[in-house]
């Protein structure tokens, strides 16, 4: 039995899924979730990258300068989390701290020239490998998993920030 079989028998999901709807998404959506994770970090991996760590990056380059909070916020993840994803990443000189001029509590974060220099010679292979991952799927296809995603993230986000 193949890995995706497998996968979809022991999360009940796939085409023959007795699940209720919405857990099968769930479910499908986590198991999707995982797997193209995974595969970044598989190709990251040689450069001592993580999937976790990239995500970070595009963050900190969208926002410009945005605070150690913001940037936790943005990813859902901790502040604690994201402080430890920091660390590494400056030790890689990819991302730098200063501290926020009006705040000095506040610890600003920035990319570095390095990390410039270092994604722009690594994106199109990356981006070509996303594009394969996609491939079966047609460009109106994508645009509806984005849509619906999105939507979905928007209802969850909601859900966390006015918890019943």
């Amino acid at each position: 039995m193949s890995r995706t079989h497998k996968t979809e028998e022991l999360l009940g999901i796939g085409p023959a899924s007795s699940l209720d709807p919405s857990v099968r998404a769930f479910r499908t959506v986590l198991a999707l979730a995982q797997r193209l994770r995974n595969a970044m970090d598989e190709r990251l991996r040689a450069d001592g990258l993580t999937t976790q760590q990239a995500a970070l990056i595009t963050v900190v380059a969208a926002a410009g300068k945005p605070s150690l909070a913001e940037a936790a916020a943005a990813l859902g993840s901790t502040h604690q989390n994201v402080a430890q994803i920091v660390a590494a990443l400056v030790r890689k000189d990819l991302l730098q701290v200063e501290p926020d001029p009006t705040d000095k509590r506040r610890k600003l974060l920035s990319t570095t020239n390095h990390n410039a220099s270092y994604w722009k010679q690594r994106d199109s292979a990356d981006f070509a490998a996303v594009a394969e991952w996609f491939g079966d799927l047609s460009p109106s296809e994508l645009e509806t998993l984005c849509s619906l995603a999105e939507r979905v993230i928007e209802k969850v986000s909601d859900a966390q920030s006015n918890p019943r």
